[in-house]
């Protein structure tokens, strides 16, 4: 089932903005009743085309957007970095989400945005301590993540909180898919139409079940947050006015531009 969040382009008749919906095989919209994370799936009467509507970020994390870093072995290498013996973890600012076609806004303290693309856990209920096999009971769906990083501002920092953590810098979307299983399926960024990033799920070195028990382990989750999984090799800049797509197969493909850098 694919869950958008939605603002109607035109006077729908179904009430205030954001809406949410169930995406069918025709690409209509089934406008849901409340927040499926807190509402449940109530479908109303009304429906409106995927056309019509201007895609949003599927959810907007009221906590915490939960970051795990050097989670592919090639991208460790890259970063001159052994791999980890368990998940290294950091957080995003829910304040950066943003959604479908928005711009990833270049902050002036910053000479080099980087891409990174991501599979994202939207979790469904408040958890703590949970156990590997009970993973998926605190699942509501996958979306895909691009965990934008000033990569000068990380070197000079020499941790990743101020450059993870600017408006805009983690794109979420186009929708949350609910029967989604992590597996061999490929995951990719390009720039302006160029692959930069290729590999598939199965390169994780720890795992989703892995990844939720150890994060659930040191904070407790709340419905709507979102763990981000990492991301493989090919990491790289993204210039001023580039479009970025960041897709997994059986996800879709996330786009958005980069704005000119400010000045």
């Amino acid at each position: 089932m694919r869950i958008v969040r939605f603002s109607a382009l035109t006077d729908a008749g179904f009430g205030t903005d954001p809406h949410y919906g169930v995406v069918n095989d025709n690409d209509q919209i089934l406008v849901l009743k409340g927040d499926p994370l807190f509402a449940g799936i109530v479908p109303s009467e009304s429906k409106v085309a995927l056309s019509d509507v201007r895609l949003l970020a599927p959810v907007l994390p009221r906590s915490k957007v939960v970051c795990v870093g050097k989670n592919y072995a090639d991208h460790a290498a890259e970063m001159n970095s052994a791999v980890p013996e368990e998940p290294i973890i950091f957080l995003k600012p829910n304040t950066s989400v943003v959604g479908p076609d928005d711009v990833i806004q270049w902050p002036r303290m910053s000479e080099r945005v980087d891409h990174e693309v991501e599979l994202a856990i939207v979790i469904s209920r408040i958890c703590k301590d949970v156990p590997e096999a009970r993973a998926s009971d605190v699942i509501f769906g996958y979306t895909i993540a691009n965990d934008v990083t000033a990569r000068d501002l990380q070197t000079k920092d020499g941790q990743w909180t101020r450059a993870k953590s600017f408006d805009t810098f983690c794109p979420l979307g186009p929708w949350i898919e609910t029967d989604f299983i992590p597996g061999t399926q490929k995951i990719e960024a390009r720039v302006n139409g160029e692959v930069k990033q290729s590999s598939t799920l199965d390169q994780m070195i720890f795992n989703v079940p892995r990844i939720i028990n150890f994060v659930s382990s040191v904070m407790t989750l709340l419905p709507g947050d979102v763990i981000i999984t990492g991301t493989p090799s090919g990491i790289g800049p993204m210039p001023e006015g580039a479009e970025v797509s960041v897709s997994i197969e059986g996800l879709g493909t996330l786009t958005n531009k980069v704005s000119n850098r400010a000045k």
